[in-house]
């Protein structure tokens, strides 16, 4: 019987001799583990239980009838003791060239056996399982014909010769072992097919949960990015422009100590009332709780408190409304941060706060008539970087729209919308507008003084490129550009197209 199949192992997967839950019919797919279920095992052991209990069986048989010899009992220990040794010589279990050693072995004790005494023949049903298990099916086949030969040869020797059922008894059993063998190697196919499934959803388990954990800790990485980038911005929104605002007026200050105490000592009260706002800036800061400018007051009071004290122009147009905590502080610190810029950079001689509470959106114009600057660079002498680019992060967080208009020696006008919707609020009423005063409205002199804002967002206005209140389409309001101080000034709607105002108008924060 060929054994030399050793090289072909890797290809073939034939499992250990004592191990018949490893077919040669099986899917020839190399694992790395036995894919043996249950019912494979009673299977392994119902043959191996078969073998054992047919050998004894003759061997009583024949010692009873006395039909045994010494030799044939012999044989038939020796037989026994073969077959056993293949579930417990562990060189059987990993070499083939020793578990074809084996295989022949047993095959020549058998073959003796069942010369001599043709019932041993029965022994080939549970063989045939062993072949075809263990030989590559090329060879299981002829051998399994074979064992099956021998048997047919064998009962030409008993009581009345070769007849039909002598041969066809062999035939049969030949066929019902080819048959279970095929039966048990589907089973096999199917238990390791089931195994690798299992293999590869644990691996589709383990790297879904690698990448969860690889997200998660992308995620936090880029909250903690974000989280630098808010800090750093609510930073210099806060303490930074309180400690400039403080280093210009003490410098203010120690220019007027000597000319004029009074002016010196104004200069130091401020500096005191603006270290103590930054002092509550910062504990509030670290609390994270609404800027103190806000704590108790509205948006309104906070801005025209914060305009007086940069000595600016504050407009309210429109009946305030509530807004959403972060809309309220994101409209301040860029209040803050445009008037600190106004203040500093721009030299002007004037300066505008324009708060809007409209139909649809809230608006903030801040315009100064200074030296201007190139909105695609710096204002001259800004150190940092975190100016126009922190305000056009800050309200692009919040869905709203902001343009800067400048340029060099025409002044500088900042524009800001945020729509309602965006900051999930309906306005209720068609906005009452708060007229401007007739000095504030129709003074020709503040109207030149601001030439240079005027013209900047005239600039804009015929370039298209200028914030806009409504859409064009919007039949309630249309925002127009007042040359006289470079305002966006709503013009109302006729009061049939208005909506009734809200009853619950207030004018507080909620």
């Amino acid at each position: 019987m060929p054994c030399g199949v050793d090289s072909r192992r890797s290809r073939r997967n034939l499992g250990p001799v004592s191990r018949y839950d490893r077919p040669a019919l099986a899917d020839p797919v190399s694992t790395g583990h036995s894919a043996s279920t249950p019912a494979l095992r009673m299977m392994s052991i119902a043959l191996h239980g078969l073998f054992f209990t047919l050998l004894a069986v003759l061997v009583v048989r024949g010692l009873v009838t006395g039909g045994l010899g010494e030799t044939s009992l012999i044989a038939s220990i020796a037989l026994g003791s073969t077959y056993a040794l293949g579930g417990m010589d562990e060189r059987l279990r990993s070499d083939r060239r020793w578990a074809c050693a084996w295989l022949a072995v047993v095959l020549l004790l058998w073959t003796g056996l069942t010369v001599l005494h043709p019932e041993f023949g029965y022994l080939a049903f549970p063989l045939y399982f062993v072949l075809l298990h263990l030989l590559p099916l090329r060879w299981a086949v002829p051998g399994t014909l074979g064992v099956t030969g021998i048997v047919v040869a064998s009962q030409a020797q008993t009581e009345g010769g070769l007849t039909m059922a002598k041969v066809l008894g062999p035939l049969a059993g030949l066929a019902v072992a080819v048959l279970t063998a095929a039966g048990y190697a589907a089973l096999y196919r199917e238990s390791r097919a089931r195994s690798r499934a299992v293999d590869v959803a644990m691996r589709m388990v383990e790297e879904v949960t690698q990448a969860r954990n690889e997200l998660a800790a992308t995620q936090r990485e880029a909250g903690r990015l974000a989280e630098r980038q808010r800090l750093a911005a609510e930073i210099h929104d806060t303490l930074a422009q309180g400690l400039s605002s403080i280093l210009l007026l003490a410098r203010t200050a120690e220019s007027a100590l000597l000319a004029d105490p009074a002016v010196a000592a104004d200069r130091i009260r401020e500096v005191a009332v603006t270290a103590a706002e930054n002092l509550a800036e910062a504990r509030r800061f670290v609390q994270e709780l609404t800027p103190p400018a806000l704590d108790g007051s509205t948006l309104t009071e906070a801005l025209r408190r914060l305009s007086d004290r940069r000595g600016a122009e504050f407009r309210l147009e429109g009946e305030p409304y509530a807004l959403p905590v972060e809309a309220e502080v994101a409209l301040l610190r860029l209040t803050q941060e445009a008037l600190s810029n106004a203040v500093q950079h721009a030299a002007a001689g004037r300066i505008a706060v324009t708060l809007g509470y409209l139909d649809d959106e809230v608006t903030l114009d801040v315009f100064d008539d200074g030296v201007g600057f190139s909105p695609s660079g710096q204002r001259p002498g800004e150190r940092n970087g975190f100016g126009l680019h922190g305000m056009r992060e800050r309200i692009a967080a919040l869905g709203g729209r902001l343009a800067v208009e400048s340029a060099p020696g025409e002044g500088t006008a900042v524009a800001v919308a945020l729509p309602l919707r965006v900051l999930d609020l309906e306005r209720p009423g068609a906005g009452q507008l708060v007229e401007p005063d007739s000095d504030d409205a129709g003074d020709g002199d503040d109207g030149g003084a601001d030439l240079g804002a005027g013209n900047a967002i005239d600039s804009a206005a015929d370039r298209g490129d200028d914030l806009r209140a409504h859409g064009a389409a919007d039949p309630v309001t249309e925002p127009t550009l007042d040359p006289a101080d470079g305002r966006h000034r709503p013009v109302a709607a006729p009061a049939a197209s208005r909506p009734p105002t809200h009853p619950n108008h207030e004018g507080s924060r909620r």
